[in-house]
């Protein structure tokens, strides 16, 4: 089955190379181009991309409230966001939002491919800096408070880690119900509880949580991992 890829950016010789890039991989297929965030959000409902690859900065409706938009009509859509910046905001918009794979511009000719292999392993793709940020906590201590500690894992019960995993991984609560054969209305149920038992307002603090707990995987740019001698990546 072919990777369905969806690539919005308002420079015609941008979107032309990430094109180019991507297309050449086998089994993955480019089935759209858009110029602004309002067309990737218009054309992602048409063609119902895999991987959609936005470019924060676009006219008329910016990659960041795209992307918003287009996790919530699909959730099972997996977003990767480009930037110039990895800034404190444009990282915590980017994990509220619902981004799945975060890549500056400047590094995208050598992380993008690697990102959306990450995302077909049900992994989140962060440059250093985010990945740093969020294992660290500090994205979430304008919420929890600076002298917070993270709420210990042995809270959720079997069933609920599955259900958390599934949801950070960017699964719907019907998608989650199909998996694990439960009723929809009981997914939403576990949901709700994993929510409130733990605090949290947002898939952003879900995400984290899911992070620092090692429910969910995250991968860096290869070229920047040191794995240790002998190791198998």
């Amino acid at each position: 089955m072919k990777v369905r890829i969806l690539i919005a950016d308002d420079h015609e010789v941008v979107r032309r190379g990430l094109c180019t890039l991507l297309q050449s991989h086998d089994g993955w297929e480019i089935c759209g181009e858009a110029t602004d965030g309002r067309d990737a959000v218009e054309k992602a409902k048409l063609l119902k991309p895999d991987v959609v690859i936005l470019d924060v900065g676009m006219p008329n409706l910016n990659g960041l409230a795209a992307t918003r938009q287009l996790t919530q009509h699909n959730p099972g859509c997996k977003v990767i966001v480009l930037t110039i910046t990895d800034s404190d905001q444009v990282i915590r918009e980017a994990l509220d939002a619902g981004a799945r794979g975060f890549v500056l511009k400047s590094d995208a000719a050598r992380d993008l491919v690697s990102a959306v292999e990450a995302l077909q392993r049900n992994r989140m793709f962060f440059t250093p800096r985010v990945n740093d940020m969020v294992l660290a906590g500090f994205l979430d201590k304008g919420r929890r408070g600076s002298t917070s500690e993270p709420p210990s894992l042995p809270k959720l019960t079997a069933r609920e880690r599955e259900v958390i995993q599934l949801l950070a991984e960017g699964k719907s609560s019907k998608e989650v119900a199909a998996m694990l054969n439960l009723s929809t209305k009981t997914a939403e149920t576990h949901r709700s509880n994993i929510m409130r038992k733990l605090g949290f307002h947002s898939i952003r603090d879900l995400v984290i949580y899911a992070v620092q707990n090692n429910i969910i995987q995250v991968q860096v740019p290869s070229h920047l991992e040191s794995p240790p001698e002998g190791s198998v990546a």
